[in-house]
């Protein structure tokens, strides 16, 4: 049996630090798929984002509050009557609601950022904790950029909001600055000087800017923290943030050491990581620890044969923990639509009627096209048909023409609301005739800064995914598209990329905090 002090809370962002990765930004039907992944994954908190930022951010966290029941589900809110109301208006209808307030606490921060002195920010993080306190029992409290805070005023911070109610303080590592020795010294010098602790939870919060935030949130365990704030994948701010796959592995893989654990149910894992990078079109490098291709691929003839030999020589956790299956290939063309439902529903994804309607055509019709049918495929397809939302623009045609001895030309039809609309256009090559088509008929011209191809499995007939990178005042989007013939991909995931840039538009945050 476990003992509740050796349970580790894992506190999920990748809906609020995580989408402010560049190009990140999701639309609300995006971010309820990605709650519910985070509630079949486990997780114990989910931040659902900063209601005050803007008007779609309340409403996406407002609907997370509402459809999700096996979580907690905290709202962000800097330490003002304005942001906390606002806060608690999103989630006041959870089944777990939690305010998340903030204020900054190091002496860089109170001169350049606040202007204010260090008993005014004293006062106003009281304050806050009061008034969230008033709304609910489950307050957190956080003071920016704790890392470079004066020891003894993160002391008096600390035990002020324990004192009119924060249940969890959390002791973030903001710009990414601590090294793993020093930042475990700080949590236990918390510990040992903080003489109201009690059954408070210190929980950390830390950024990757130099590749430490899963060896610094470790350590911080190691001296008493028992709350780890982290995304799928490491996604957000600059460099990102820990990394929840790797700080649930590193526990469960270290048992013996650490003596703790967490409720992840980690063959979640790979399918968490899969639908975030279909959803974000953020794609994983390939050496990630965990969820990269190749983090279970040993091309070396040592560790093969190790392999071959015994499992344990080169391999300290199976594939299958995390969620990767021994087989791949999954269904060809003559598979029925049960056979497609009930695959998808081993996968993890309970599909309606309609939903499966449209999915059982894509497969039949990608069968036809190539011979193996793939789990990736599968969630490729998933994304495309179901889980994207109501679009600005669709493709309906496209026609290439290329070659040595022809202008690259691109014939297109695209519906833009709910009108037909028709153009062509030339370019350097099949790609960029597409594009000149789009721009055409959509009539925006924003800076490409990046077009990448990738094969989603392996083989000459694999499906084809498109990651395109938009700019667009100041801001960047990334649009994915997958299709066999990788022009149409193309052309799908600049159109992504498109409507992404619409809803961007019409969701600006006007707050970024890290």
């Amino acid at each position: 049996m476990h003992n509740e002090k050796d349970r580790i809370y894992i506190f999920d962002t990748t809906l609020r630090d995580g989408e402010q990765s560049p190009g990140a930004s999701m639309n609300t039907e995006e971010k309820i798929i990605i709650a519910k992944q985070l509630e079949n994954l486990g997780v114990d908190i989910i931040e659902a984002g900063f209601p005050i930022a803007s008007e779609g951010d309340f409403h996406a966290v407002k609907r997370i509050a509402r459809e999700i029941k096996k979580c907690q589900v905290a709202a962000l809110a800097r330490a003002n009557k304005t942001d906390i109301d606002r806060a608690w208006q999103a989630i006041k209808l959870a089944a777990q609601p939690r305010i998340h307030t903030f204020i900054s606490s190091s002496d860089i921060h109170l001169k350049y950022q606040l202007h204010k002195t260090r008993s005014q920010v004293l006062k106003e993080a009281v304050a806050a904790v009061k008034q969230a306190h008033a709304y609910t029992e489950n307050v957190e409290f956080s003071a920016m950029d704790a890392t470079r805070t004066e020891k003894r005023f993160l002391v008096d911070m600390v035990s002020a909001v324990i004192d009119v109610g924060a249940k969890t303080v959390n002791i973030p590592d903001t710009v990414g600055y601590a090294i793993p020795e020093e930042y475990g010294n700080l949590i236990a010098y918390l510990f040992s000087h903080v003489k109201n602790m009690g059954s408070t939870i210190i929980s950390v919060h830390c950024h990757n800017d130099l590749g430490l935030a899963v060896a610094n949130s470790l350590a911080a365990v190691k001296n008493g923290a028992r709350q780890v704030e982290c995304t799928i994948n490491g996604i957000g701010e600059r460099a990102g943030n820990t990394a929840m796959e790797e700080i649930v592995m590193a526990l469960d893989t270290r048992k013996a050491l650490f003596g703790l654990h967490t409720k992840i149910k980690t063959e979640q894992i790979i399918k968490s990581s899969r639908l975030l990078t279909q959803v974000t079109g953020i794609p994983v490098q390939p050496n990630k620890a965990i969820v990269g291709a190749n983090a279970f691929a040993h091309e070396s003839g040592i560790h093969q044969d190790g392999l071959i030999k015994e499992k344990s020589t080169y391999e300290i956790m199976t594939p299958q923990s995390v969620g990767i299956s021994d087989t791949h290939i999954v269904l060809g063309k003559h598979s029925g639509r049960n056979a497609i439902s009930q695959h998808y529903k081993k996968m993890g994804y309970i599909l309606t009627e309609d939903q499966l309607n449209k999915i059982a055509a894509k497969v039949k019709d990608l069968a036809d096209k190539k011979k193996d049918i793939y789990d990736e495929d599968l969630e490729a397809i998933l994304y495309e048909e179901v889980y994207r939302g109501k679009d600005k623009y669709t493709l309906v045609y496209l026609n290439v023409v290329s070659g040595n001895v022809a202008i690259p030309t691109a014939t297109m039809e695209m519906q833009v609301d709910k009108e037909i609309v028709r153009d062509a256009g030339f370019g350097n090559g099949p790609v960029d005739a597409t594009f000149a088509a789009i721009r055409n008929i959509t009539k925006t011209n924003y800076s490409l800064l990046k077009y990448a191809v990738n094969a989603i499995t392996g083989g000459s007939d694999a499906m084809g995914e498109v990651n395109v990178q938009l700019k667009y005042d100041g801001y960047s989007v990334i649009g994915r598209g997958a299709h066999p013939d990788v022009i149409v991909a193309s052309a799908k995931a600049y159109i992504n990329a498109l409507n992404r840039l619409e809803f961007l538009k019409e969701n600006t945050k006007k707050v970024k905090v890290e």
